[in-house]
């Protein structure tokens, strides 16, 4: 991979003399208490400014602080006007304007497009304190209060759509985001090295628009600048097309804009191009025509190493959100004060999922000594802290360490996923750094039990029997998180996801060491409801495993298409993106698009809920199954209906507890794109 300047050896901006603020200044009064006449950097978040690393304006923040500049934060802002986006004044730099830790679509809006009345990133958890596609309005609010200020976006939003992109919120296909909020620059994936160099050029005279060398960002251009050559790949039916030229100096083009809207194949196939062009040890920049612009993207950027991590979640945090908030709980903090961060990124690759294209899939780990200092500092500043940390993990509780055997091979490698169809033979699955690394942890003094609440990959943990171990005799708190996700070949290949004999063999070696701990914990399984590739026999199927099996789903997911994900492009085009796109030939994908279907697929996960067994028992007989009607073990619903359900009565969950299995555990529900502080499992 190519050389870059360690993020903590830049010379700091001169404002360094100003010190460390003891919270990022949200109003004039807090600047003038801090000796500031103004900031260099405004940031404008839709969430609440919480002070801690698992909120990505506060790491942004206090990263541009280390580098000497006067950061000030703008959390959620009232929309309707630009007054709210001038309460700092205008930067000196830039604004730096993100959604969020979500996506704003997806924290507003269920899988069946109905409007959410909560938000965790809110005080008091209320709702509607973000605007749809919030990147876009709070951009087009900072034009609007000085006209002259270059704008940056970024985050999880920004990122995932980059370029066009399927929306399901409108069923369109929308252009890239930098176009829509006309910004002058776009920083996808982890940002840190991104906007420290940024802010650097900014400050030296720089435009953000002019940058274009620097890794994970999008600019819009009038044509491809000189010097580079195109390597056009638009169509998936012509030749295949080779260049003698440096891969750093080579753009791939894209299928424009225009092209993807109209034709859902090419969309796929240019969903294609772009996974293809994911490894930033050999991808490529990449090109895509939007009318008479070109978004014109530079390869991903590179992940962080040990030490760089190590700088990042050692800064010097508040740990706690804004004393301006007073005494409000926010649901996302309450999540995540008492939790650690020990690392980034995810191999899983799984089709649905937007942390591999967010995060990446090479594993950004911290040293061993960093994560017990933060585990010291929680129990010596945290307010409340009970003795309990809530979670040493990440986007998933095993990678910790993992990674490719040889860095060579680990530069050129193109697969999407290091452990689909089967874990890779050149990926080192050795857990004994996480074991010592628990060890450690649960062995500090004031330190009474550690669980891990994120999502565990268990088809990985099944090759360190010892790690299972482990994590079972003192790291459960009674129930552990894993996301089998279904049970049938069919969907579980669409989704990149093991076979379900994988669960069975994690399941066993579970009950085997709580059994030897003496202790009684349960696994909780998550599934997903209308995923591409899902027939309503596969969901009928896996009904019939959660009753055999003992589950009985409270709440339960449904299939979203988020932007820029694999099985989201299958879901638009009815095309497999994993394999080859042709116009003849190719694999053909069907999903459950139809709001009857889709709830169809989602009453089969809640098979024990009365209000559901109308629609089963008219479902079972159009398959010709209606051998599975009525009292048996092996049938999946009563002939008969509790007076009251099968409509709008309500008494559907308190009848479906009282018939069907007599053994159930809850299950949680989890937001369709990751909510990065709340600790799901992988994928």
């Amino acid at each position: 991979m190519s050389q870059v300047q360690p993020i903590f050896s830049y010379r700091k901006h001169w404002a360094k003399r100003f010190g460390v603020a003891p919270m990022l200044p949200m109003s004039r009064a807090e600047m003038d208490q801090l000796g500031w006449d103004s900031c260099d950097i405004v940031l404008v978040t839709g969430d609440a400014y919480i002070d801690h690393p698992s909120f990505g304006m506060a790491i942004i923040g206090r990263l541009l602080e280390a580098q000497g500049f006067r950061v000030g934060i703008i959390a959620q802002p009232d929309w309707s006007s630009a007054e709210p986006f001038k309460v700092l004044g205008a930067p000196n730099l830039f604004f730096g304007v993100t959604a969020g830790n979500m996506d704003s679509m997806v924290n507003r809006y269920t899988s069946d497009r109905r409007l959410r009345h909560n938000d965790s990133y809110t005080p008091g958890g209320e709702g509607g304190r973000r605007p749809d596609r919030a990147v876009i309005v709070y951009a087009q609010r900072c034009r609007e209060a000085f006209k002259a200020t270059p704008i940056v976006i970024g985050g999880i939003e920004a990122s995932l759509r980059r370029i066009a992109h399927y929306d399901y919120w409108s069923d369109t296909v929308r252009r890239s985001i930098l176009a829509d909020a006309k910004a002058d620059l776009l920083v996808f994936g982890n940002a840190e090295r991104a906007i420290v160099d940024i802010a650097h050029q900014v400050a030296r005279g720089a435009q953000p628009r002019e940058l274009l060398g620097i890794r994970g960002t999008a600019t819009v251009l009038d044509q491809v600048p000189a010097g580079w050559t195109v390597l056009d790949l638009s169509d998936p039916d012509a030749q295949a097309v080779t260049t003698d030229a440096p891969r750093e100096q080579t753009v791939v083009r894209l299928p424009a804009y225009e092209a993807v809207k109209g034709d859902p194949l090419l969309y796929a196939h240019a969903s294609r191009l772009l996974h293809q062009e994911s490894n930033p040890g050999n991808a490529r920049a990449l090109v895509q025509r939007h009318g008479d612009k070109e978004i014109f993207l530079s390869p991903p950027p590179i992940p962080l190493e040990t030490a760089e991590m190590d700088f990042v979640y050692g800064l010097p945090y508040a740990r706690a959100p804004h004393p301006g908030y007073g005494d409000a709980r926010i649901p996302a903090w309450e999540m995540i004060r008492f939790s650690v961060n020990i690392m980034r990124g995810c191999f899983g690759g799984c089709s649905f999922c937007s942390i591999t294209e967010h995060e990446g899939r090479i594993i950004q780990s911290r040293s061993e000594a960093s994560i017990l200092r933060e585990i010291e500092e929680i129990r010596d500043r945290v307010p409340g802290f009970t003795g309990v940390i809530s979670d040493l993990g990440g986007p998933t509780a095993n990678m910790y360490r993992l990674a490719c055997k040889d860095k060579a091979i680990e530069a050129v490698c193109r697969r999407p996923s290091c452990v689909f169809p089967d874990i890779c033979k050149n990926l080192d699955t050795d857990h004994s750094a996480l074991i010592g690394l628990y060890r450690k942890a649960r062995a500090l003094p004031g330190i009474k039990k550690i669980t891990i609440a994120s999502g565990l990959r268990y088809d990985l943990a099944l090759r360190s029997p010892e790690y299972v171990k482990e994590l079972v005799t003192h790291h459960v708190g009674g129930y552990l998180k894993i996301a089998p996700e279904h049970t049938e070949a069919g969907p579980l290949a669409k989704m990149m996801k093991p076979p379900i004999g994988a669960y069975d063999k994690f399941k066993a070696l579970f009950e085997k060491y709580s059994k030897e701990a003496g202790k009684e914990q349960y696994l909780i399984p998550y599934f997903i409801a209308a995923h591409p590739g899902t027939t309503d026999e596969d969901m009928m199927n896996l009904a019939l495993w959660l009753k055999r099996n003992n589950f009985r789903a409270d709440q339960v997911q449904t299939f979203l298409p988020s932007p820029m994900a694999v099985a989201t492009a299958m879901y638009h085009s009815g095309r497999n993106p994993i394999r080859p796109i042709r116009r003849a030939g190719g694999e053909i994908v069907a999903s459950a698009k139809g709001l009857k279907q889709r709830r169809l697929h989602k009453a089969f996960l809640r098979y024990h809920d009365a209000e559901n067994w109308p629609v089963l028992r008219e479902a079972l007989k159009r398959m010709g199954r209606a051998d599975l009607i009525g009292p048996a073990k092996h049938q999946l619903v009563p002939a008969w209906q509790p007076a009251g359900t099968g409509s709008a009565g309500g008494e559907g969950a308190r009848a479906g507890r009282k018939h069907g299995t007599q053994k159930f555990v809850t299950q949680h529900s989890r937001a369709e794109t990751r909510r990065a502080p709340t600790r799901r499992p992988p994928g």
